[in-house]
C-alpha cells in the first residue's frame, strides 16, 4: 500500500499520504468501538441488575453512545476562575492522544499493523506510564482538594500496579522469546499438546494471566478498584470539574485504555488473531474477527467484575498491589525463567 502510494503521489507525499490512511483506518474503528463499548458496558450492569438499560434512543439503544456525545459537544466548556487554564486543557488531550497512540503496535492480524517494532511491549508499557501525567495534571489544575486527591490516589494505583503488570510481561516475554507482539501472538499457536493457540491454557502462565487481568482492572480505574474516582468519597475524582468535550476526551482516553488493556490481555493470552483451535477450517475465519471476539470476552468480564465486586478500601487495594502482587510477580518470573532454561526451551537457539 505504502509503494503504491509513493509511485502515484511521490516518495514523501505518498509516505505522509499511506501512513495517514492506515493511521484513520485504526483509529476511526477503535473510536466507534469505544463509543459502542459504553453501551454494552451499561447494557451487561442493566441485565446484572434486572434493569433495562439504554433502550430509548436507537434500536435497543444503540444511539445511546452518539446521543451522549452530541450532548457533551454541545454544551459549554466551564473553567473554573482559579484553575491554571493552560493545564486544565492540556489534560485532557494528552489522555485522549496517548490511548490512541498506543494502538500502533497491536496486530489485527499476521502482518496487518501499523509499526510491527520489535520492542512493540515496552512501546505499549511507556505510553500506559505516560498516561498517568493527564490523570494527575488534571486533578491538579482545578485548583480543587477533591480533584486534586483523585489525581495523587491514580497516580500511586498506576505506578504500583504497573510494577506487577511489567514483571508478568517479563513472564510472557521470556516465553516467547520477543518483545514483538506479532512474534507473541505466533508462539501460543499449537502451544498446548499442539491443539489449542492460547497462553491461559499453560499451566505455567495461568496464574500471571489472572494477575494480569486483575491489575488491568486497576490500571485503568476500572471497579472493584476505582478509588480515583470514587463517587461517595471525591464525588467523581479528578474529572469533578470537567465538563463538555473536556469531560468527553478524558472518558474517551478512559475507555480506549480498557479495551487496549483487553486487546492486549488477548494477545498475550489468547492468542490474539488465531482461532482458539489450531484446525484448519477455523483459520477461514478473519484474524480481525477473532481478535474483535476475544476483546469482546474480556470486556465482558470487566463489565461483569463492576456489576459483583464490591469497591475496595484505599488500604486493601495499595496492600493488593505491593504485599501480595508484586512477590508473586517476581517468584513467578523466577519459577517461569528456571523452568524454561532446565526444560531446554532455549536449547533451539532462541534470543
Amino acid at each position: 500500500m505504502v509503494e503504491a502510494f509513493q509511485s502515484a503521489l511521490g516518495p514523501y507525499v505518498g509516505w505522509f499520504v499511506a501512513h495517514l490512511v492506515l493511521i484513520l483506518a485504526i483509529a476511526l474503528p477503535v473510536m466507534a468501538l469505544m463509543a459502542m463499548s459504553t453501551w454494552v458496558d451499561r447494557k451487561v450492569w442493566a441485565v446484572m441488575q434486572l434493569r433495562k438499560g439504554p433502550n430509548v434512543v436507537g434500536p435497543f439503544g444503540l444511539a445511546q453512545p452518539f446521543a451522549d456525545g452530541i450532548k457533551l459537544f454541545l454544551k459549554e466548556t466551564i473553567i473554573p476562575s482559579g484553575a491554571s487554564k493552560g493545564v486544565f486543557l492540556l489534560a485532557p488531550m494528552i489522555t485522549f492522544v496517548l490511548a490512541l497512540v498506543a494502538w500502533a503496535v497491536i496486530p489485527f492480524d499476521a502482518g496487518l499493523v501499523l509499526a510491527d517494532i520489535h520492542v512493540g511491549l515496552l512501546y505499549l508499557f511507556a505510553v500506559s506510564s505516560l498516561g498517568v501525567y493527564g490523570i494527575i495534571m488534571s486533578g491538579w489544575a482545578s485548583n480543587s482538594r477533591y480533584p486534586f486527591l483523585g489525581g495523587l490516589r491514580s497516580a500511586a494505583q498506576m505506578v504500583s500496579y504497573e510494577v506487577s503488570i511489567g514483571l508478568i510481561i517479563i513472564c510472557v516475554v521470556l516465553h516467547a522469546s520477543s518483545f514483538n507482539l506479532t512474534d507473541i501472538v505466533e508462539a501460543q499457536r499449537g502451544t498446548i499438546l499442539g491443539i489449542a493457540n492460547m497462553n491461559i491454557l499453560n499451566p505455567l502462565l495461568l496464574p500471571i494471566a489472572v494477575m494480569f487481568f486483575i491489575s488491568a482492572l486497576a490500571e485503568t480505574n476500572r471497579p472493584p478498584f476505582d478509588l480515583p474516582e470514587a463517587e461517595a468519597e471525591l464525588v467523581a475524582g479528578y474529572q469533578t470539574e470537567y465538563s463538555s468535550m473536556a469531560f468527553a476526551l478524558l472518558m474517551l482516553g478512559e475507555y480506549m485504555n480498557i479495551i487496549l488493556m483487553c486487546a492486549l490481555t488477548s494477545l498475550l493470552f489468547l492468542g490474539g488473531y488465531l482461532p482458539p483451535i489450531d484446525w484448519a477450517p477455523l483459520y477461514l475465519v478473519p484474524g480481525m474477527v477473532w481478535l474483535f471476539l476475544k476483546v469482546l470476552l474480556v470486556f465482558f468480564l470487566f463489565a461483569w467484575v463492576k456489576a459483583l465486586v464490591p469497591r475496595y478500601r484505599y488500604d486493601q487495594l495499595m496492600r493488593l498491589g505491593w504485599k501480595v502482587f508484586l512477590p508473586l510477580s517476581l517468584l513467578w518470573v523466577v519459577i517461569v525463567s528456571g523452568w524454561l532454561v532446565f526444560s531446554g526451551h532455549y536449547s533451539g537457539g532462541a534470543a
